[in-house]
Order: structure tokens, then C-alpha cells, then sequence
């Protein structure tokens, strides 16, 4: 997203309570479950050309931030099962390679540097950015942007356009924080004041901030926020167009270029016989589908 880089989507997640009112319960409310992984067969073809430490293993890592629902967060009656679009995503591509899936709840920022020697795959709605092709390639398979959530009736009197020394929360390593960061600098260079950003891990930290009016507004992935949106029964609204629209990706080592391909090829079957729109479609995403998964595209920034 993003921007974050997590500029927004699903797997593991520890969801913390959004706001005194906002419980596990109601993050879990959402449209009926029609997409079972269970019933996904095989693919022999595809599965042949996973890596073979990874085939050995039979389990395919996934290293995810689960602090970011609708894509990735912790509910089910324990609080601690991994829900979300990214998790549905992951379960969809592990049963198609034939392997069993391991979720790994981690800090968002500790994802990237980890994909290689602890996890097979990142997916935690990374924003695909040329400064994170340095460190690793993506597979493009979902569409995202940006966008500010404030308190309802915008008491702080927050003006997107005019962000200048107001109180802005972001995630922690995110492109949200980066962008941020820029108008803030913006702002001292047009010689008003800084913006002031409370910079947390978890994305839920600061939606419960903002609803207890900690923080004037919150500058995430506009999936993570229209989310957050809906499940605060009104405490909560957007405010501003959508910006920097660009696609989220799944992280591979980088120079692995037969699994990152292997990955892309995977999410395409996904996409031809439905089960990815069915997938999004759970979720009430679908406008963020991408016609095809590629490998390592290019991003405008």
C-alpha cells in the first residue's frame, strides 16, 4: 500500500479491537462465504515446477501482516485464525501447487528482508515500488490506491489538501508513511507547519486511535480504509478522491525468476476459472481485480 506498500490485501492476522466498539465479532461480519479452498484440485503441471526445497518441505510460507484487514487479519472464535483476502488468495494458490500452507503473522516492515531464508512468499499488500525492486521482485495481482479516513463530521476540521500541522496516523514502514512524510515536507518548505505523524505497526492501532480522536485522520490503502469505514457502524468516513492508484504484489526473492513465474502463472489459472473473482467477490473488492498476473511490472510513481 499504497503510499504502503501495503498499500493494501490477506493472510495471517491478529486483529487488535478497532475501537471499544468495534469487536473481533463484527470485523468478522461480512458477506456470506461462498469460496471453499478445500474443493480446489491440484494442478500436476503446475505444481511439477515448484522449487525443490519447497516441494520437499510441502508447505508453502507465507509471510503476511495480519493487522490489515480486509487483506490479511485474526479472527474466528480463538481471535488468532488468519482471515482475509490475502489468506484466501494463498490457501487458493497452495491447493493449486499441492502443498500445505503456513500463514506467518510478522511486522510489516520485517517482511521484505525475511522472503528467501524464512518465508517462500510475502503477501501482505505490499505496494509494488521501484525503491522495494531493490530488494525483491513482485508478481502483480491486485489494484489499489490511497485514501484518508477521519472521524465522522470531521471534527479536527481536517482539508486533505491542507494536511499542514494536523495529526496524521500511518503504519510503520508503509507507503503511506513515506507519502506522508513528503507532505509534511511540503508544508515546511511552503513555510506552514509539519504535519505531526503517530507512526504505529499495526493499522488497527489506528483506526482505534482515530475513532478516540488521537489522531485527526489515518492515510492508508483505500481497501483497508473503505473497510475500516463499514465496520465502525458510522464512527468513521473517507474523505478526499482515491489517490496513487497502483498495483499491490506478491513478494519473491529476488532473482528467482522460475518461482516468481511459477507464482504468476499460478494466480492466472486463478483468474480463468473464477476462483479469484470469487475470492474478491467474498470480499466486496471486486473492482480492484487485475486482468492477468505479471511478473515484476512496471509501476509509475
Amino acid at each position: 500500500m499504497f503510499m504502503k506498500s501495503k498499500q493494501t490485501i490477506l493472510s495471517g492476522f491478529a486483529v487488535a479491537v478497532l475501537a471499544s466498539s468495534l469487536s473481533i465479532c463484527t470485523l468478522n461480519a461480512r458477506a456470506a462465504d461462498d469460496f471453499d479452498a478445500s474443493t480446489i484440485a491440484k494442478d500436476s503441471a503446475l505444481a511439477s515446477r515448484v522449487p525443490q526445497d519447497i516441494a520437499a518441505k510441502g508447505v508453502l510460507s507465507i509471510g503476511s501482516d495480519t493487522t490489515y484487514p480486509p487483506a490479511e487479519f485474526l479472527a474466528g472464535e480463538d481471535g488468532q485464525t488468519p482471515e482475509g483476502i490475502d489468506v484466501d488468495l494463498a490457501k487458493a494458490m497452495a491447493q493449486t501447487l499441492g502443498l500445505k500452507l503456513e500463514f506467518v503473522t510478522a511486522q510489516f516492515d520485517s517482511i521484505l528482508p525475511a522472503i528467501g531464508p524464512r518465508y517462500d512468499l510475502g503477501i501482505s499488500a505490499f505496494t509494488i515500488t521501484n525503491e522495494r525492486y531493490k530488494a525483491v521482485d513482485f508478481v502483480s495481482y491486485f489494484n489499489a490506491g490511497k485514501q484518508w479516513a477521519i472521524q465522522s463530521g470531521n471534527p479536527a476540521k481536517f482539508n486533505p489538501d491542507e494536511p499542514c500541522g494536523k495529526t496524521v496516523g500511518v503504519q510503520t514502514g508503509s507507503t503511506g508513511e513515506k507519502a506522508v512524510k513528503g507532505f509534511s515536507d511540503n508544508c515546511v518548505g511552503a513555510g506552514k507547519p509539519a504535519i505531526e505523524t503517530v507512526s504505529m505497526p499495526k493499522q488497527t492501532d489506528l483506526i482505534t486511535r482515530l475513532i478516540n480522536g488521537a489522531v485527526d485522520a489515518v492515510y492508508a490503502g483505500s481497501t483497508n480504509i473503505g473497510y475500516a469505514v463499514k465496520q465502525t457502524n458510522g464512527q468513521l468516513e473517507t474523505i478526499g478522491a482515491i489517490t496513487y492508484p497502483s498495483p499491490n504484489g506478491i513478494a519473491v526473492a529476488k532473482g528467482q525468476t522460475a518461482w516468481a513465474q511459477l507464482v504468476a502463472d499460478t494466480i492466472n489459472g486463478l483468474i480463468a476459472d473464477g476462483t479469484y473473482a470469487k475470492i474478491l467477490a467474498k470480499w466486496g473488492i471486486g473492482s480492484a481485480a487485475v486482468a492477468k498476473a505479471e511478473v515484476n511490472p512496471a509501476v509509475q510513481e
